[in-house]
């Protein structure tokens, strides 16, 4: 019985005390945020469209048609870096046009 109470009571003091509730962020952070995310996500599908691309150019085996669709897909790529790279540029501009 006191091995019982004494496990209990080392239970009772190891629980961890609540963590206070996160404070909200300002207006400039959550762009920030969302700034990252849309810049991941555009890399992430880009990155998809050179695979996609260099994948066909290798099967395309001499077909024009296949080699065409491979050169779209790297031009797409190549927007979508560019886009992702350009992304916070664009919403800096944007911010000012709205005046924030």
């Amino acid at each position: 019985m006191h091995v019982t109470l004494s496990v209990l009571s080392d239970l009772a003091a190891a629980t961890p005390t609540p963590t206070p509730a996160p404070t909200p962020k300002n207006i400039n952070d959550v762009i920030s945020s969302i700034t990252a995310w849309i810049m991941g996500l555009i890399a992430l599908v880009a990155t998809m469209f050179l695979v996609i691309g260099g994948l066909r150019y290798m099967a395309a085996g001499g077909d024009p048609a296949q080699v065409e669709q491979a050169k779209g897909n790297f031009k797409s790529a190549l927007i979508g870096y560019a886009l992702a790279v350009l992304s916070p540029v664009i919403l800096q501009v944007l911010q000012g046009i709205i005046g924030g």
